[in-house]
């Protein structure tokens, strides 16, 4: 069975059998992968908290038929420390790796660019870098990005005209961002200059001018459904923190 070293962010766990456990990750050279963890639900599992949600390990795994296996896990970040201990950072980090999960889904196939983002934002998670929502609304923003769906700001969708031309003052989901008032699509909505400015530095991670204050109710609605939109099925973790409010 051949073996190959990779470093990889647990995402989710799933039990199997009596004492293991198939683990997704999102790893550095091969992309997403699921490998079996033998034995790790055991009292005195070798593995021990390596291999949980928000975990960041080196690993060793021996390639398998339809699973990989986990051979050799070493920690490289204790990400979910600091991240299980409070109830904002958790349910955030929920939204994080969810959208990891659903936005990677093609198994080893290189995803580098994904999971460098993943990991700085795990770590600005951890460390309370930022506010927890921004981080977590930022981060599903700049992972569709990469992906190819980012919105357009500097110019209507429909005619092409720019902000030094007209008001940009409609935002259209299916059309990919901003309209102007002549262009405006039946179901784009009316947004503010503020939101915006929230929604674009979001996109591209601008946070000196996200500054201090709290998310625009309608930026945090417009990021919901703009990620449930363009990854084809609803985030439950994004639900979830809604809930909470």
């Amino acid at each position: 069975m051949a073996t190959y070293q990779d470093e990889g962010v647990v995402l989710r766990t799933t039990k199997l059998g009596e004492a293991d456990r198939i683990i997704t990750l999102l790893t550095r050279y091969h992309g997403k992968v699921r490998a079996v963890a033998k034995g790790v639900r055991r009292t005195k599992s070798r593995f021990g908290a390596r291999l949980e949600p928000f975990m960041r390990a080196k690993l060793l795994l021996a390639e398998g038929r339809s699973l990989d296996v986990v051979s050799q896990a070493a920690l490289l970040s204790t990400y979910a420390d600091s991240i299980c201990a409070d109830y904002d950072l958790y349910t955030n980090g929920g939204v994080i790796l969810e959208t990891a999960d659903k936005l990677v889904t093609t198994e080893h196939e290189s995803a580098q660019s994904q999971y460098l983002l993943l990991i700085s934002a795990l770590k600005a998670l951890s460390t309370a870098a930022h506010d927890p929502r921004m981080l977590s609304a930022s981060y599903l923003m700049r992972a569709l990005a990469i992906a190819g769906w980012q919105p357009r700001f500097d110019a209507c969708t429909v005619c092409g005209r720019t902000p030094h031309q007209t008001e940009l003052t409609y935002f259209s989901i299916p059309g990919g961002g901003l309209l102007c008032q002549a262009d405006h699509t039946p179901e784009s909505i009316r947004i503010s200059p503020v939101v915006v400015t929230q929604f674009c530095a979001l996109t591209t991670g601008n946070w000196k001018q996200l500054g201090s204050s709290q998310l625009d109710p309608l930026t945090d609605r417009l990021v919901e459904k703009w990620g449930e939109y363009y990854l084809e099925r609803p985030i439950r973790s994004l639900r979830l923190l809604d809930s909470s409010l």
